[in-house]
Formats: structure tokens, C-alpha cells, sequence
């Protein structure tokens, strides 16, 4: 008997975040295609030998991408959409960055003020949205009566290739056909992409039957919307689908995370499938269930370690709830992480940004395949051959939970005294709304941007010496307000009517205010990615969180004394800093929800007492948060509303709360975001065309909003007359007078060309709208 172990996904980006350098510089011009290609090969093989020498009996291939694994299977099976009109003159690379991106790349045409110009042209990017429940985002498929299904790339078998020619056992991993279609989006009101499937299938047979010549004998095929409440006829597909598949010959691993199975448990334990993989983490009592259901010659993949979080496993517990299932299921046993290590940052073990005590708690990607190797070793050859690993992963557990560190009664005793009125206003949103205008005499379709402008060469050196202790504390404030006098000294020139003060001291929107909160720890390497080149870091929430000091008052106050201009303050929320963290697992999230609310409440409060009249909260992760089940939804959204009104509600009612939100699906949850009762809302709905907004007019959203009317993540400008185009799409649901006109979302990512060109486009867009309406 040989339990057999394997990964589901691991990071792309590498330890140094090297395909994010190889990107850029491959967007900028300064590197070919085929210099991009080799940075890729070289991360490739440098992963698939950790995992080979962590005793895997497999590589897992076809989980790298150079921004998407869900654009490399719009690309495999040939469903560019026509509307990027693509010659085929086109490299794959360079229309698979068009696809992403909305161009192929960016031309420099020259220089002002220190600054190069950036031209581009082309189509919009696709829409990008959240996978599932987490902070990764995905290119979405478009399909409508004219998608076509062909093998079109030849990347995933060359990858096969790559790694059985370095000697590795390969294990492919495919998206399943019926996930690929659910996460696509129709195009052509009332078409059901479902109609898809009869003429997919044939490419999936195809794609299997030529990695079966190619000596493949086993396939990862993830179909993760098992997890969901699937529409029944999605539900019926998946017999027919796996028939057809199961005639290529190849054995089929079926894997499913981030949610229970439920109803579909015996559905999926019957599909024509070699094995099946269950997320053991987030449905842990699934386990036993799966275990019957599923027959006996059939493998059963437990995803017994956990691949969302960075704690270190439970190896004690895992081996309990393994042993009985080795007493029955013998070598058809596989053990893996719940889901794809993505989600992970690659190495935690070595990080000297991390105290002692706490990186001894922490488990990354290469200490996760650690786990599984022990698991393995203890099932196999008995827990006397790994009796130190065992003690060394107990000790950690029993340290942790006994430290001081983790528990602050003040924090607690807070909390447990919260009064029940503390998440509401004052007064209703129509008595506040009035006074706001009242106070700040804003024109129809006032004009703002989301918060960050760009973050140029010149503050990220100066943030990085400042790090290394070579600018002093004096030098870099100094540097950051004169970063913060030109991007007023740009809104006021530009003409924007409600300004910000561009967040140049701010690394990242969680991590900024995470390194100012007790129960926050910091990484140096614990990057995780977010979306194509975008990577973030993660703080480790390990403890009580309470604030220390005012984190952001000093440098609004100092925005605002630079102009007479309404300035927003800028806050994270406590439901994104949540969502956007490693959170700790010993206490319920709500929990620790309140308990990050309150800190921000306290910031809110002070930017008021200095003054600032408009204060914006951002939430771009509440969606993301919502259960995959909607029997969960009530719960979660009753407590994450709350933490929402926490934060927000201690302020006098002429004080304009703002909130954000971005890339996700927004029209199922209307009711429980209009009971956050934010005054104004700004969302993301440029990629979309303005159809996320469709729901909000239909629901009669109450409160003020504002659309966004430019992507930011490409550095296409858009023109002015696009832009009155979807804010009189906007008007047709939403009445004017409630109206705003802002980006996307933040302009970090950004040049200052590209920015100024958008933003006089979009001040432009607004004039004009004020005109016709007058």
C-alpha cells in the first residue's frame, strides 16, 4: 500500500516575484517574447523540481500562466472573442496580452515634464472578476451564438513535454468544461451559454486523446461550481459531459474546493471519473459521506491540508480523520492540499521579516508540500519514521494557542460593550443627503477619482530607502508631501470636483493600514498573486486587532490645507482588510470583523474632528466574501454589513461616507449593500458596459452612485465620447441627480500621461453631460 501524494496548483510568480519583473519589462518593450518565454521555463522547472523533491508523485502542469489560467483556456480552445478582430498575423503571446490587456502593448512617443507619453490603441481588455471566494481575479470568456471550439494552442502539451523531457511524472490540470462555461459571460441578452457544451466537449476529447499519446495517464479536470447552487439543468449536464470525456481513456481526476458538495455529493461520487478530489478543509464533514458514496476502485484525493491560509496543519488531527480511510480505501487514497497553492505565498520558513515565534505558526507553499510529504510518510511507512516532524508541528500548535500574543482582554471587553445603535446614522440617508449638499455645493455629476494616483520611480525609491533606514524619517515625509502637493496641484488643473490626496505613502491599500494595527504581522516575500503582474501581501492577522495612533489623519489634514476643494479621506474597510489578510482560525470572523471595524470607526472619527467632510471606506472584497452556498449568505452579510456600519456610522450627518467596490457581481446582494447605507457607492462597470448597473437601477438603489467610466488596468485612454456614452447608459436606470463620474478604481498601476489624458477626458465627459441636462 502506497498512499500517493500530489498539488492541486502552485504560485507562478516565484520567490522574487520574477515573472512580474519579466511582464512589465516584456509590456515596456525592453524584453522579446522570447525572453518572456524563457523567464517562464525557468520558474516552470524551478517548481516542478520543489515539488519533485518534496516526494510528490506527481508535477502538476498547465497551472502556470502569464496572466490567467482561464484566458489560456480561452486561447487552448480557440474562443477568442471576433471582437478584438485579430488578423492572425498576431503572435499567441501578443493576442493573449491583448485579451488581458486591451492592447498589445505601449508605445513611447515622448517626454513632458520628466514623464513619457504612453499611446495605445485597440479594444477594451475582457472583463475581469474575483475566482470564486477569493482575491485572485480572471479573465472572463465571452460567448454568444457565433463561439466556435477548436485545440488552437499547442502551450499546455508543450509544457507536458517540457517537464516528462526532465524526467517528471506529469499530472495536467484542465478548468472543466462546465466550469469554463459558468464562469464565461453571454453576450447576447437571453442566450444560454449551456447551448456551448455539445460543441466544447469535442475539444476536450481531442486535447485528452493527444495527451494520452503523449504518455499522460492522469488528468486534474477542476470543476469547482460542484460547490455551488447549480441550476438544474447544469446539474444533468454533467453526466452527459463525463460520459463523452470518459471515451479519450484517460483516467480523470475530478476536483472540486472552496465549498461542500452537498447536493451534488452523490452526483459527483457517480461520474464516469477515475478519482475525485474533495476540499476536506472547507467541508470537513463531507469526508465521511464522500467515503461511502464514492466506489472503491475509484481514487479519493483528500484535501487535507490547507491551501486558503498559511497556518501550519494540524498533522495530529489530519492523521486521525485519515486513519479510518486508510483502513478502507488502502492505495486509492491520495492526499493533497484542499486547493490550488496559488492562494499561498511560495516560501514562509526562511522569511527574517517574521519574528521566531511567529514564523514558526506559518506554513507556505513549499512548507505545505512538507506537510503532505510527513502525512504520507506517517500513513506509509508509520508515524515512528517522522516522530520529529510530528513533535516539531505539535509544539507549534500547542505555542501558539497558549501565546499571549493572541488574545487582548481591552480589545474584548470593547467589543462585548458595543451598543446595539452603534452601526447607524443619525439620521436617514434624504436628511443627510441634503445637508451634504448643502455643505459641499456640488455641480450635477460631481467628479472624483477612487483614491490612488500613480505610484512613480521616484516614491517607490523613496519608500524603499526609507526601509533601508537611508532616508531618514524627516526626508521621507517631506518626499511624500511634495508627491501629494502635485497630485492636488493635477485635480485642481484638471478641474475634478472632490479631490484625494493620491496615496503615494501608502504601499498597498491592506498592508498600509495592517502595519499600523495590533494583531498584524508582516512578510518580506509573502507575495500571492491578484491579478496578471499584480501581486499583493498579505498581512498575517494573528491577534486582537486595536489601533495604535491616527494612521492616515496627518497626511489628509496636510492634503487639505493645499486647496479650498472638498478632500476625501481615504480608509480601507474592515470586511476588505479582513478578506484581504491571512486570517487567524481560532475565532469566528465576524469576530474579528467587529474588532477591525472599530479601529477603522476610530479613524473615521478623527479625520472628522480634523476637519475632512467627506470620508470614503472601501469595500472592494465584500462580495468576494459571500458564501459559495446561499444558505450561508443571511449570516455573513447580516455581520459584514455590520462591520461596515461600525466603521462608518460615529459621524455627524453632513459627513458624506463613501464606499468602493470593484470587479464582482454586485446584483444578487442589492438589498444587503443599500443596508450598508453608504451615502455614495463606486463601482467598477466600464468592462462590462454599464450592465452591472442595470441591477442597481431595477432594485432602485436609494443611495448615491458612482459608475465607473474608464478601465484602469489597461493603459488604453478612453475617449470622451465613450465615456458620455455609458454615463447616459448609466442615466437611463439611475436617476441623474444621483449620479457620479469616476474611474474604475485606483490609478497606482498608472502612468501620469495616461492618467492626465483620462481624467481631462472624463472632466470633459462631465461638462458635457452637466450641459445637456441644464
Amino acid at each position: 500500500m502506497m498512499i500517493k501524494t500530489h498539488i492541486l496548483g502552485y504560485p507562478r510568480m516565484g520567490l522574487q516575484r520574477e515573472l512580474k519583473l519579466a511582464l512589465e519589462r516584456h509590456w515596456r518593450g525592453e524584453i522579446s517574447e522570447q525572453q518572456l518565454e524563457q523567464a517562464g521555463a525557468e520558474l516552470r522547472q524551478r517548481h516542478w523540481g520543489q515539488q519533485r523533491d518534496a516526494g510528490l508523485d506527481f508535477v502538476t502542469v498547465g497551472d502556470f500562466a502569464y496572466y490567467d489560467h482561464v484566458a489560456n483556456h480561452i486561447q487552448l480552445f480557440g474562443c477568442e472573442p471576433a471582437r478584438f478582430e485579430f488578423s492572425g498575423q498576431e503572435s499567441a503571446l501578443a493576442r493573449y496580452f491583448t485579451l488581458a490587456r486591451g492592447v498589445v502593448s505601449e508605445q513611447i512617443t515622448g517626454t513632458c515634464c520628466n514623464h513619457a507619453h504612453a499611446t495605445a490603441a485597440g479594444k477594451p481588455a475582457l472583463e475581469m472578476t474575483k475566482w470564486f471566494d477569493t482575491n485572485y481575479h480572471y479573465l472572463v470568456p465571452e460567448f454568444d451564438h457565433a463561439t466556435a471550439f477548436t485545440l488552437a494552442s499547442g502551450r499546455l502539451l508543450g509544457e507536458v513535454a517540457e517537464a516528462r523531457a526532465l524526467g517528471h511524472a506529469v499530472k495536467p490540470v484542465l478548468i472543466g468544461p462546465l466550469t469554463f462555461l459558468w464562469l464565461g459571460k453571454a453576450k447576447v441578452e437571453g442566450f444560454d451559454r449551456l447551448t456551448l457544451l455539445e460543441q466544447l466537449l469535442p475539444a476536450y476529447v481531442d486535447l485528452l486523446l493527444q495527451l494520452k499519446a503523449a504518455g499522460v495517464e492522469w488528468v486534474q479536470v477542476d470543476e469547482p461550481i460542484l460547490g455551488l447552487d447549480l441550476p438544474g439543468s447544469w446539474v444533468l449536464a454533467f453526466e452527459r459531459a463525463y460520459h463523452t470525456l470518459n471515451t479519450a481513456q484517460v483516467s480523470l481526476l475530478l476536483a472540486t474546493y472552496f465549498s461542500q458538495l452537498q447536493d451534488n455529493l452523490s452526483l459527483a461520487c457517480k461520474l464516469p471519473v477515475a478519482g475525485l478530489h474533495i476540499d476536506a478543509v472547507r467541508a470537513p464533514e463531507e469526508l465521511q459521506s464522500v467515503a461511502d458514496w464514492l466506489p472503491g476502485h475509484k481514487v479519493l484525493s483528500v484535501g487535507i491540508v490547507d491551501g486558503r491560509n498559511i497556518w501550519r496543519a494540524d498533522l495530529d488531527k489530519a492523521l486521525q480523520r485519515l486513519a479510518p480511510l486508510v483502513e478502507r480505501r488502502g492505495a486509492t487514497l491520495w492526499l493533497a492540499p484542499s486547493c490550488s497553492l496559488l492562494h499561498t505565498p511560495l516560501r514562509l520558513c526562511d522569511d527574517a521579516s517574521i519574528d521566531p515565534e511567529l514564523r514558526g505558526w506559518l506554513a507556505g507553499a513549499s512548507e505545505k508540500l512538507d506537510e503532505l510529504r510527513v502525512l504520507q510518510r506517517a500513513l506509509n511507512e508509520g508515524e515512528d519514521e517522522v516522530a520529529g516532524a510530528l513533535l516539531a508541528a505539535r509544539n507549534a500548535i500547542t505555542a501558539r494557542a497558549a501565546s499571549p500574543r493572541v488574545r487582548n482582554p481591552a480589545v474584548a471587553r470593547r467589543v462585548a460593550q458595543l451598543p446595539q445603535d452603534a452601526d447607524r446614522r443619525t439620521s436617514a440617508f434624504a436628511v443627510r443627503q441634503a445637508r451634504q449638499k448643502q455643505r459641499f455645493a456640488l455641480p450635477s455629476f460631481p467628479t472624483t477619482t477612487i483614491g490612488s494616483f500613480p505610484q512613480t520611480a521616484e516614491i517607490r525609491a523613496a519608500r524603499a530607502a526609507y526601509k533601508r533606514k537611508e532616508l531618514p524619517q524627516q526626508g521621507y515625509e517631506a518626499a511624500m508631501r511634495k508627491e501629494i502637493a502635485h497630485a492636488v496641484q493635477q485635480q485642481e488643473a484638471l478641474g475634478i470636483d472632490v479631490l484625494v490626496h493620491g496615496e503615494a505613502e501608502r504601499n498597498d491599500m491592506v498592508e498600509y493600514f495592517g502595519e499600523q494595527l495590533d494583531g498584524f504581522a508582516f512578510t518580506a516575500n509573502g507575495w500571492v498573486q491578484s491579478y496578471g503582474s499584480r501581486c499583493v501581501k498579505p498581512p498575517v492577522l494573528f491577534g486582537d486587532v486595536s489601533r495604535r495612533a491616527p494612521m492616515t489623519v496627518a497626511w489628509t489634514a496636510h492634503a487639505q490645507s493645499l486647496t479650498d476643494r472638498p478632500m476625501k479621506g481615504m480608509l480601507t474597510g474592515p470586511i476588505t482588510i479582513l478578506q484581504w489578510s491571512f486570517v487567524r482560525d481560532d475565532q469566528a470572523r465576524s469576530l474579528t470583523a467587529e474588532q477591525i471595524a472599530l479601529a477603522i470607526r476610530d479613524e473615521v472619527t478623527d479625520l472628522e474632528a480634523a476637519g475632512i467632510g467627506i470620508i470614503q471606506i472601501d469595500e472592494p472584497a465584500i462580495r468576494e466574501g459571500l458564501p459559495l452556498r446561499r444558505a450561508r449568505w443571511d449570516d455573513y452579510l447580516k455581520w459584514a454589513a455590520r462591520a461596515f456600519r461600525i466603521s462608518a456610522s460615529g459621524v455627524r450627518d453632513d459627513t458624506q461616507v463613501h464606499t468602493h467596490m470593484c470587479y464582482s457581481e454586485f446584483n444578487d446582494i442589492l438589498p444587503e449593500l443599500a443596508a450598508m447605507d453608504a451615502d455614495v457607492i463606486t463601482i467598477e462597470t466600464s468592462r462590462s458596459d454599464m450592465e452591472l448597473l442595470r441591477g442597481f437601477g431595477a432594485f432602485k438603489y436609494p443611495n448615491e452612485i458612482g459608475p465607473g467610466v474608464y478601465d484602469i488596468h489597461s493603459p488604453r485612454v478612453p475617449t470622451v465620447e465613450e465615456m458620455v456614452r455609458l454615463m447616459k447608459k448609466a442615466s437611463e436606470v439611475i436617476p441623474p441627480h444621483h449620479l457620479w463620474v469616476n474611474p474604475d478604481c485606483g490609478l497606482k498601476t498608472r502612468g501620469w500621461p495616461e492618467t492626465q489624458s483620462a481624467l481631462r477626458n472624463m472632466v470633459e465627459a462631465a461638462r458635457q453631460l452637466r450641459a445637456a441636462s441644464a
